[in-house]
């Protein structure tokens, strides 16, 4: 039986738990471990000791930290395959989708050893006489993140990297449903060398959440999860002057125009709804066929669907796991019904789907609707299950309108070889991550993570430039070195001169 523990200042958390969950493994539906649950005492040991580790570490130089972010590097790459393990036992996706996250993660890890390129300031000389101007990016101090079970690896390398490359001390919650990847992700920063409080770890449930968001030390909050939970967030951070980045839900389509390569957007459509077994904020939820290719395309997507391997990651020919807990199972069983209610046609029923994983798991295999349309709950309602919806407009102008009219704006990806229509698509489509020809358009870490509207509250988007800003505050300072002219004192409002 694994038991997962706090992580403060390099050391397990030593003092009792007053509160423990079951780690639960999903392939089997059995308790495989426990996991301690902070509270405001947990979570106050932690923010004390970044608040106590952030002077030295901010006054670290560049290349020190560069130094110690390359031999995480190496660590990530030579252990990735460990983490990729636990991230399948806890979290039930297969081995070779547990192994992207990784290596996606380590590509902000990569982005964050050019922090000395990354956080150069600016100069100007003699912008008035004898005085220059010049302006600094600074760290901000104690910095959080609250991050979801569907990536426990990935996001909090997402985070982590850029911020204490930026010179913050971090203090991370990850979901207590997979926590064994971010424990050992706080562990192979301490081998890397980082010093005792620079990354702290602390799991647990809302309770841990809240006392982090609330903490006065704590200045500026990271989040990825439901788009309720985000804007709880959100409002709560900001109305304590706290920076914020808060992620949330998100309902991506994809459109699939008449001249499309149907095959291709079948294939794509069916990896991007299908892949971690719907559980991504960015996988596909509604493919938007457009003019007369409905039949053709459904017929794509049901064939390849029903092909898919259901299976544990022990299974090394399973390409699609289990669901994340039997409340999520039932969650999606719901949806199923309802769409049925509905009157959309259910043309593959995951229920049915072979699987060879054991009976105990939170198994559901794809399922696949057909004329599905705005106000049926399995069109409007963030699912993050194996449920792709099928909608059928006439127009490309029809397809965007239902992408105006979604409250949420994470991604959406249009099917063309028309270059004309998929520039209109770029153009009109009101989400923060677009693809054309391309499923699931989540950019490479040099560029920014983020949607629109409901999907993200807050200015700034993950990695890329966005997390330099967004971890780092700018400092303008004005100098005069010059002897002063003879003028004296004066008491006008300073100008150019």
């Amino acid at each position: 039986m694994r038991h997962v523990t706090h992580l403060v200042a390099n050391e397990p958390w030593s003092k009792g738990a007053r509160r423990t969950g079951d780690l639960v493994d999903p392939a089997t539906g059995r308790v495989t471990g426990t996991v301690d649950l902070a509270g405001a005492e947990e979570v106050d040991a932690a923010v004390a000791a970044a608040s106590a580790a952030s002077h030295e570490w901010r006054t670290c130089s560049l290349a020190r930290r560069t130094e110690l972010l390359f031999r995480l590097r190496d660590l990530l790459a030579r252990r990735g395959q460990e983490v990729a393990e636990l991230v399948s036992a806890e979290h039930g996706k297969v081995r070779s989708d547990a192994l992207g996250e990784v290596r996606r993660g380590l590509e902000v890890v990569e982005l964050a050893c050019g922090i000395g390129e990354l956080v150069k300031g600016e100069h100007s000389r003699e912008v008035s006489s004898g005085i220059d101007a010049c302006s600094l990016r600074e760290p901000l101090g104690v910095v959080a993140g609250i991050t979801p079970f569907n990536f426990p690896a990935m996001v909090p390398l997402w985070l982590v990297p850029l911020a204490l490359a930026c010179g913050n001390t971090f203090v991370l919650k990850p979901s207590e449903k997979a926590p064994a990847a971010p424990s050992l992700l706080a562990a192979l920063f301490a081998e890397a060398g980082f010093p005792p409080g620079v990354l702290n770890v602390v799991h647990g449930d809302a309770e841990a959440a809240a006392a982090l968001v609330a903490h006065p030390e704590v200045a500026a909050v990271s989040f990825v999860g439901s788009t309720a939970t985000a804007r709880a967030v959100y409002g709560a951070a900001a109305a304590q002057g706290k920076r914020v980045q808060a992620l949330g839900g998100a309902k991506n389509h994809l459109v699939v125009l008449e001249d499309a390569d149907l095959d291709a957007a079948a294939d794509a459509a069916v990896s991007g709804a299908f892949g971690s077994s719907g559980e991504r904020c960015m996988a596909v939820s509604v493919v938007v066929a457009v003019g007369g290719v409905g039949d053709a395309l459904v017929a794509r997507l049901r064939e390849r669907a029903a092909r898919i391997a259901l299976g544990p990651a022990t299974d090394p020919r399973a390409e699609m796991g289990p669901l994340i807990s039997r409340p999520h199972l039932e969650r999606v069983l719901a949806y199923l019904e309802s769409g049925v209610a509905a009157g959309a046609r259910l043309v593959l029923d995951g229920r049915q789907h072979p699987t060879s994983g054991e009976p105990g798991g939170f198994w559901l295999g794809p399922c696949l609707f057909d004329c599905v349309e705005p106000g049926m709950p399995i069109y409007d309602d963030e699912i993050f299950g194996p449920l792709l919806c099928v909608v059928r407009v006439a127009t490309l102008a029809e397809a965007l309108g239902l992408v105006r009219a979604n409250p949420y704006g994470n991604g959406a990806a249009v099917f063309t070889r028309d270059g004309a229509a998929a520039r209109v698509f770029e153009r009109e489509v009101p989400v923060g991550m677009v693809g054309v020809n391309v499923p699931v358009p989540a950019p490479v870490a040099t560029h920014p993570f983020g949607g629109w509207k409901a999907s993200l509250f807050g200015d700034l988007h993950v990695c890329g430039p966005d997390a330099i800003r967004f971890y780092t505050r700018l400092k303008v300072v004005t100098s005069r070195w010059a002897p002063p002219p003879p003028a004296g004192p004066g008491l006008a409002f300073p100008t150019r001169v």
